[in-house]
């Protein structure tokens, strides 16, 4: 998450150069949105329902809430340690900036990954004119569901494990919540994005999908773990009905 602290930051000091035009903006913006995403190893595929309020006199920045359903599928799919409180040093918040514990970390290699989740997302826009936004949002709260998976569980430290190398079974993370960094729990999607207006009602929109995508294994592994996530950023285009 650290990408979009960043990406926020250059936003906001970029939004100067595009004042100088005093378009009239809504007051309320509701949408349809479809979103597809890839890097290669991972693909998504999202569709949400989201309602944004402009805020101020301009109404260029928005503020907003919305309903995603993303589903997340590839294959050879690396999956690491996930709770923060064996990989990192800190939780919450501090996660984001504290060391992280590289001995603690062992993998789970699922030869086929598939996750569905349905979650409440929070949304950010600015309105850099009246045709292009940009924006962020991100999942909040939800669940995920989809079928067992069978992939290959590696210990960080072989000796420490005899189920080293061996097979186990795993399905996705039902609870999905966000804590900030290493302390997120399940599979949740955000998006930093620019959106052009084509119409009244229909915009394009492309940007980079980040996915956080957890699976929970059938048996406590070493430090007596069973949870195992992926963070895969992806590149993102997408489409969206303004009603």
């Amino acid at each position: 998450m650290k990408q979009y602290l960043v990406a926020i930051s250059l936003l906001l000091l970029s939004t100067t150069a595009f004042s100088q035009t005093k378009p009239t903006f809504k007051a309320i913006n509701q949408s349809v949105d479809l979103s597809l995403a890839t890097n290669g190893d991972l693909s998504s595929v999202a569709v949400s329902v989201n309602r944004l309020h402009g805020l101020g006199q301009s109404k260029r920045f928005r503020i907003g809430y919305g309903l995603r359903f993303t589903s997340v599928f590839g294959s050879k799919v690396e999956y690491s340690t996930a709770p923060a409180s064996l990989i990192s040093e800190s939780s919450s918040i501090g996660s984001l900036f504290a060391e992280t514990i590289d001995a603690n970390i062992d993998t789970l290699t699922l030869g086929s990954a598939q996750v569905n989740a349905l979650n409440a997302s929070i949304y950010l826009e600015y309105g850099l004119s009246s045709r292009f936004d940009v924006g962020f949002n991100i999942d909040a709260i939800g669940f995920s569901f989809g079928g067992k998976q069978t992939g290959t569980f590696q210990a960080n430290l072989p000796t420490r494990s005899s189920l080293s190398g061996t097979s186990q079974m795993a399905s996705p993370t039902s609870l999905n919540v966000l804590l900030i960094g290493a302390s997120d729990r399940g599979s949740l999607n955000s998006e930093f994005y620019a959106r052009y207006r084509l119409t009244d009602t229909f915009s394009l929109k492309g940007g980079i999908a980040y996915q956080f995508t957890e699976f929970t294994t059938n048996r406590k592994l070493t430090l007596d773990n069973d949870r195992f996530r992926n963070s895969s950023a992806m590149i993102m285009v997408g489409a969206a009905y303004q009603f």
